[in-house]
């Protein structure tokens, strides 16, 4: 309602005005002084009952019944504001309470399996030091130190333990896990690596069972000289040919790499942590956050082969930070050694992503070529395989039943899957990957690899290998972009991909580098 205009004099009675001849009435809103009048007003005012043509008595029955309730407001407002915001905040105080209440809760129930889990250490004298950082970190996670459990969590072997521990591993437990697995000596010897022929690695001789093959060698490169060594990698000498007793026991020669790669001119190794947390089919990852440059303590030239010191890296190597080349890198910026190395290696003119991709196909070329041999021995010497863990042990335990895996998360190739071949058949190798055609153990082994990618941190994927080149040809079709080099949208995914190193895998890992072919399809992050 609209209020009544050219008002004479006015006088307010409640929350209205009146004129004295009482014939119009003025509506001025209901104001909050008035709270239990205002409602009685303004909805009587709205019902249009004429307020202003009630008896007087009982306008004044309604002033003296407000009168005591402003006279109570006035004297007890401040007080009631205050106990108002005392009320309020107790009321937070207690909501925050609770609050942290329930999530200290669900912190210790998530916890509640790591306080719960026991680690054994096995090796040499291993309260001496040397495996404090393994201490540490799981004791920090809420692992306690059991030696000689029998139902341990996690063993955590320095030295080989599958001779001497064998009873305690032919059967693990569901729930057990071993840092090493069987057969690993096949990567770690190096003996056996050095004569294993395999690229990237110098050619080595076994005396005296490969006599005949190193004198071969020396005559068509008669200019190289070789590193003789004892089997267990001590008593290293430099020599020629003619100097070697070839017909002593418990040594192997190897070619020597004479022009070495230096830094402030000393000779370097470089050390990277290495994780295999699957065989047949075969998973590989490389730490991509840190690598381990150890630097001979003397310099290389002038060179002297009496001095070990110029060329092997022993037990007193100097460290990077030590190395005036790297110093402001590693120690005044904060890089890690491998950036560090990087960047005097690019302010030289060089490209050190040359050397990273040189380790990384090394890597998986070496573990590609023991991998048949590793899985004789876990078939032949135990009844169930140990499970392997990284050097970081936690990463993996952790995941361990954390996450349920969906059908959605392992899907790939939606199109040949929803065709009528796999609809009706499971024969053609495009129909393999899809849900219904995955066996138990596939679907167990694929549900593994999706949890090690979402959890891989830093950990870059050796094997199965980089799918860059099909990334790049799956973005070229998508966008009509015709590359001169290295790819044209015209190839296909097989082209894109050097599809011969595939000859050489097993059915397993065909099968799982596949998959994972399918996921890069799906999502890039899958590619690498």
């Amino acid at each position: 309602m609209q209020p009544v205009e050219n008002v004479n004099t006015v006088k307010s009675v409640g929350s209205f005005e009146q004129k004295d001849n009482r014939k119009e009435h003025n509506y001025q809103g209901c104001g909050p002084r008035w709270v239990l009048h205002m409602t009685t007003m303004c909805f009587r005012f709205a019902s249009g009952v004429p307020i202003g043509h009630e008896p007087a008595q009982q306008q004044i029955r309604e002033q003296n019944a407000i009168q005591p309730i402003e006279t109570w407001y006035k004297k007890y407002n401040t007080l009631s504001l205050l106990i108002g915001v005392l009320s309020g905040l107790i009321f937070l105080i207690i909501t925050a309470d609770r609050c942290r209440q329930c999530f200290n809760k669900l912190e210790n129930k998530s916890h509640a399996g790591s306080f719960n889990k026991i680690f054994w250490v096995y090796g040499k004298n291993v309260d001496s030091g040397y495996l404090k950082e393994v201490f540490t970190i799981l004791q920090r996670f809420g692992y306690r130190n059991k030696p000689n459990s029998s139902d341990w969590d996690l063993l955590w072997a320095h030295d080989y333990p599958f001779r001497n521990l064998y009873p305690q591993l032919n059967n693990l437990k569901q729930h057990q896990k071993v840092n090493h697995f069987p057969g690993c000596g096949y990567i770690t010897n190096k003996v056996d690596l050095a004569t294993s022929g395999l690229k990237y690695i110098p050619p080595a001789f076994k005396l005296p069972g490969d006599k005949e093959k190193l004198i071969e060698y020396s005559k068509k490169f008669s200019n190289i000289s070789f590193v003789q060594k004892k089997n267990d990698h001590r008593n290293i000498q430099i020599k020629r040919i003619e100097e070697i007793d070839l017909d002593k026991e418990g040594n192997f020669v190897q070619e020597y790499v004479d022009k070495p790669l230096l830094i402030n001119g000393h000779k370097f190794d470089i050390g990277i942590y290495t994780v295999i947390t699957s065989v047949d089919p075969l998973r590989v990852y490389v730490y991509n956050g840190e690598a381990l440059l150890r630097f001979c303590p003397v310099k290389y030239y002038p060179f002297d082969p009496n001095n070990l010191d110029k060329y092997v890296v022993g037990d007193d190597y100097l460290p990077i930070w030590e190395v005036p080349a790297l110093d402001y890198y590693y120690n005044k910026l904060g890089l890690s050694m491998r950036d560090s190395l990087n960047t005097y290696l690019q302010e030289q003119g060089r490209d050190p992503s040359v050397i990273w991709e040189q380790i990384e196909d090394s890597i998986r070329t070496i573990v590609l070529a023991k991998e048949p041999l590793i899985l004789n021995v876990l078939k032949s010497s135990f009844s169930s395989k140990p499970t392997p863990v990284s050097s970081s042990p936690v990463q993996y335990l952790h995941q361990e039943k954390e996450m349920i895996v969906s059908d959605k998360n392992i899907a790939t190739f939606p199109k040949a899957c929803s065709s009528d071949l796999c609809r009706t058949s499971c024969v053609s190798s495009d129909c393999q990957l899809c849900k219904p055609c995955l066996s138990p153990e596939t679907r167990q082994y694929l549900e593994q690899a999706y949890m090690e990618h979402l959890h891989k941190g830093d950990c870059k994927r050796v094997f199965p290998p980089s799918m860059v080149r099909l990334l790049i040809w799956y973005t070229a079709s998508f966008a009509l972009v015709n590359f001169n080099n290295p790819l044209e949208v015209n190839e296909t995914p097989a082209e894109a991909f050097d599809v011969k190193d595939l000859d050489n895998y097993s059915a397993e890992n065909r099968l799982h580098f596949r998959w994972f072919q399918g996921k890069c399809q799906l999502d890039s992050s899958w590619c690498f």
